[in-house]
């Protein structure tokens, strides 16, 4: 349990997830994912990084129960850094980020793939930020990088998700597969990456980043300011209280 690197081919590192059951990470999870993926961009041998979850979804964002149980504010702090942490080291790792999603993508989950390089989903994969339904904002800005700006909008508002065949029609999922070929599909595309001279493609890492039209550390760290006044302001505990209770009313 936990976050776990391998490199199963020369060139290449996967970054894996397990937080069961869902990959509802706690504020420690965030941060060792984004030292995780620090540390595999920094190795010279890599060339490619393969973002993966084990389970029954990519991620289902942050762990609403380790916020229910703090009395103050200290873990909705810790998971807002956390997670600006992840989706940094995500968008700043010096080689291209392949995340290889399957099931749920919610959340937080939004925020790791918005900032990778290229996307590989399973045919069952659904993506969406459930945030106003949990009390929260944030990661509209990675929403932003996978849809128009009027479906991120509704789809927002409305905490409804959006399938793997939708966003490959909008042109943000590379490859929609098969959940049994998934890993495959990965690292296929990772291969090709990692095939390109090492140096080559840092540079050309840091140049795309570079002509990003958003500042997505910028962009986030506003949206979060959201997450504080709504906090601060006791509607976000208000909401999140409801959390796990939808399913078991009536």
């Amino acid at each position: 349990m936990g976050v776990s690197t391998a490199s199963p081919e020369k060139g290449i590192s996967v970054v894996t997830v397990d937080f069961p059951p869902v990959n509802a990470l706690p504020v420690q999870g965030w941060y060792d994912l984004a030292d995780a993926v620090r540390t595999a961009g920094r190795d010279p041998e890599i060339r490619c990084v393969v973002l993966a979850a084990e389970g029954r979804g990519f991620n289902a964002g942050v762990d609403i129960k380790e916020l229910q149980r703090d009395p103050g504010h200290d873990a909705l702090i810790g998971v807002n850094r956390g997670c600006y942490e992840a989706f940094a080291a995500v968008h700043e790792c010096e080689v291209p980020v392949v995340a290889a999603v399957h099931g749920f993508c919610l959340g937080g989950g939004i925020g790791l793939v918005g900032t990778a390089d290229a996307i590989v989903a399973s045919d069952d994969a659904t993506f969406g930020l459930p945030e106003l339904d949990r009390g929260a904002l944030g990661a509209a800005t990675h929403l932003a990088r996978l849809v128009p700006g009027h479906l991120m909008r509704a789809l927002y508002y409305t905490s409804r998700t959006a399938t793997a065949a939708e966003l490959h029609a909008h042109g943000s999922v590379w490859r929609v597969v098969p959940r049994a070929g998934l890993h495959a599909a990965a690292l296929e595309l990772a291969r090709e990456i990692a095939r390109k001279d090492g140096h080559l493609i840092r540079l050309a890492k840091a140049a795309i980043n570079g002509i990003d039209p958003v500042d997505v550390r910028r962009s986030y760290r506003f949206e979060q300011g959201f997450t504080f006044e709504a906090a601060l302001s006791g509607t976000a505990g208000r909401v999140r209280d409801t959390f796990g209770k939808e399913e078991t009313s009536g």
